[in-house]
């Protein structure tokens, strides 16, 4: 193991406070309320109106999946907000960070929220039920490090834009798409914030981040990968290229780490550079299977489309 030096996070603080400053230079103000399409709101039966009925939808199969997984995902922010918290601290400039972060991502739960059940896109008591069995599970990473924390969300912010900006695009809606545009500018800043803090603790404490870095590319995962169905809608998101693991690599991964220049940095130490050897011989295996996925999933659509040009065929000639 590498050690991770015990005033890390302190080192870091006047990192963290100009990278707050810049947040909050950057940052827009804007209201869920704004990206809500109210006029299509109605009763549900409780107060004398209809309930939901799967034809009320306007979103495909596709979109549904990802949408109530984005949502759920989102849902979760107490957990996160615990997480970080723990991590960080709740003093000076690292607690103002958390502070603000959490009301942001807030946003993005109310918005989706308000989206789905306004215009129906989703069976609202499914949701509703879902949100309750995944926070009362709640979300834990483990035993990771604020070094550690820190490495994981410069990734998973990045992960989070990619998947809700490929969701507003399938949803076949212009409002959904603005929307989730928005939110995905709110988790782009997020990034840019974490990422910027571990290319300070690179220089700090270059073999222990180095370590971080790898630990969590090889091991990472989405937050929601513990929900009820994530597997099953995750393939569907997949399968749609929505997120897979080819975005994973080229979109997510290589961007951070060529941020970091962690592939040719000449200040490791014998840990870093295993580390780094073990990070490099995972991304040649992710990239191989990148491929393999990518290439199987047009086989399919090809095959589909045989199959259902040659129905066409057969429809025209009868």
């Amino acid at each position: 193991m590498t050690s991770t030096p015990t005033n890390l996070l302190e080192d870091l603080e006047p990192v963290v406070a100009e990278n707050l400053d810049r947040h909050l230079s950057l940052a827009q103000e804007w209201h869920p309320l704004d990206y809500i399409p109210w006029s299509k709101g109605r009763d549900f039966a409780f107060l004398g109106g209809e309930d939901w009925a799967p034809e009320q939808s306007e979103l495909s199969e596709t979109a549904k999946a990802a949408m109530f997984t984005n949502l759920l995902t989102e849902d979760n922010l107490p957990s996160y907000h615990r997480e970080i918290a723990t991590r960080f601290g709740r003093d000076g400039a690292w607690g103002t960070w958390v502070g603000r972060w959490t009301a942001e991502e807030n946003r993005h739960g109310i918005a989706l929220r308000d989206y789905l059940v306004v215009t129906r896109g989703v069976d609202p008591v499914e949701l509703e039920r879902a949100r309750m069995d995944y926070m009362t599970s709640g979300y834990d990473s483990g035993d990771k490090t604020a070094l550690e924390a820190v490495t994981y969300v410069s990734f998973q912010e990045l992960a989070t834009r990619v998947s809700h900006r490929n969701t507003g695009k399938v949803t076949g809606d212009p409002i959904a798409d603005r929307l989730l545009a928005r939110i995905s500018k709110d988790e782009n800043l997020h990034m840019v914030f974490y990422r910027n803090i571990v290319s300070a603790a690179l220089d700090i404490a270059p073999d222990a981040t180095m370590r971080a870095i790898a630990d969590e590319v090889i091991g990472f995962e989405m937050p929601g990968a513990t929900m009820a169905g994530f597997r099953r809608n995750s393939m569907i998101i997949a399968k749609a290229g929505i997120y897979d693991l080819r975005l994973h690599h080229d979109d997510v991964i290589m961007p951070v780490l060529r941020h970091w220049d962690v592939l040719d940095r000449t200040d490791f130490g014998p840990e870093g550079e295993q580390a780094r050897d073990e990070l490099a011989a995972f991304l040649e295996a992710l990239d191989a299977q990148a491929t393999k996925f990518v290439d199987r999933r047009e086989e399919n659509r090809a095959r589909v489309a045989a199959r259902d040009d040659g129905v066409r065929q057969d429809i025209v000639a009868s």
